[in-house]
């Protein structure tokens, strides 16, 4: 089949356009933590892993990234809270734009997903609630994780966090190269050349909402017992994410800001009981605040990783939010496909799959088959061993 057949009967291969930005398909590279950030900074084989899976016209968001020095609970995960990190970002988002890709940074706090040892000063975790969470098997299946009873925020400390989230993403926005740019202006009666500074950072931020972290916990009511008003009713337990929402949007405008959110997941023991609610009552919700789009982890996917049966479906919230809508979660090129052709989603999240197929679209285009993954390197420390090394089409032909 030539290339350009196999382009126009895959649908996920048409152009979309996302707000200002033009996509050329609909292939997005989910965000997927890596651990390969030492002592939190962004390191320079990044950029190789990131620019490796970009097309021209192709969107990007980036692995999990701290919002402050309270949002860490895995080892050498980025940050994006201090000056040294956002240099350090820099070149890596360079890289991307050097090859024509839209790269947002997904911005996130752990809450009580960690332990005192990644904590400032040793100090007790933060969440919503002080409900302790039972230790977990790491995805090696040998190691075991340990959490360390978090400390339930008092009321006053709230407008803290938020504002975390809206000083990271305006770092986030900074984080690229700055770039001198001569255009003529017209002014009556002269044509006057003016120099212009234009700061290329990361072109938006993605809020992780969802896989059980702190905004995600401050949403489920198996998690949060907070009786004042960030507490109880679906409401008051959605407040806190809308803040970050209306502070980040307000940063740096609505229309480069995003949302991953997992109302059916019970990752890291945070599920709801009426999760067809939560993401309907969110969904709407967004809508007041103009973001540019709604990232969602399908019902399917209850627990990290595996694909159940289930009865739940995205289109109450696809129906109910007006942006773009982005689903994630197990998916195949077929279901991919089949997702976009019957107007269940506007574009698709791959993580495993695009993190062992950087040319994932181009194998999507001709159908060709996929490198397998190798579950025990996701989340090691080596620069180039399951990370920069998987295979490209032409390089196994």
């Amino acid at each position: 089949m030539e290339n350009g057949e196999a382009k126009q009967s895959v649908p996920l291969l048409t152009p979309y356009k996302m707000g200002r930005f033009n996509l050329s398909h609909r292939v997005v590279l989910a965000p997927l933590t890596r651990q390969r950030s030492y002592g939190n900074v962004p390191q320079p084989h990044a950029a190789i892993y990131y620019s490796q899976r970009t097309t021209p016209g192709g969107f990007l968001i980036t692995e999990a990234t701290g919002v402050s020095d309270t949002a860490q609970g895995y080892q050498d995960t980025p940050g994006i809270w201090t000056k040294e990190h956002v240099e350090a970002w820099k070149p890596i988002v360079d890289a991307v734009h050097a090859k024509g890709g839209i790269f947002f940074c997904q911005i996130w706090h752990v809450g009580r997903v960690s332990n005192s040892g990644f904590q400032p000063n040793g100090k007790a975790p933060i969440s919503c609630s002080d409900k302790p969470l039972m230790p977990q098997i790491r995805s090696n299946g040998i190691d075991e994780a340990l959490f360390t009873p978090p400390r339930r925020l008092g009321i006053e400390e709230i407008p803290g966090i938020v504002n975390d989230f809206r000083l990271a993403a305006r770092n986030a926005m900074e984080a690229g190269k700055h770039i001198l740019d001569l255009e003529f202006k017209k002014l009556k009666p002269f044509k006057i050349l003016i120099c212009v500074l234009v700061v290329a950072g990361f072109d938006g931020v993605e809020i992780h909402g969802a896989n059980g972290y702190l905004i995600d916990q401050f949403m489920k009511d198996t998690v949060n017992d907070r009786t004042d008003e960030y507490g109880g009713s679906l409401q008051n337990r959605c407040k806190f994410p809308l803040e970050i929402v209306d502070a980040v949007a307000k940063e740096i405008g609505p229309d480069r800001v995003g949302i991953r959110l997992s109302p059916f997941a019970d990752y890291m023991e945070s599920g709801d009981t009426n999760p067809g609610a939560l993401g309907l009552y969110m969904a709407e919700s967004l809508n007041k605040y103009g973001i540019l789009y709604c990232h969602v982890i399908e019902a399917r996917m209850k627990t990290m990783g595996e694909v159940h049966a289930c009865p739940h479906t995205l289109m109450p919230m696809r129906k109910a939010f007006k942006g773009t809508f982005i689903s994630a979660g197990g998916f195949t090129r077929e279901d991919g496909n089949e997702a976009v052709s019957k107007g269940r989603t506007d574009l698709v999240a791959y993580g495993r799959w695009f993190l062992a197929n950087p040319d994932l679209p181009k194998r999507f285009q001709v159908d060709a088959p996929l490198n397998k993954y190798d579950r025990p390197t996701f989340y090691t420390s080596d620069p180039v061993v399951g990370y920069t090394d998987y295979p490209f089409l032409e390089s196994t032909a």
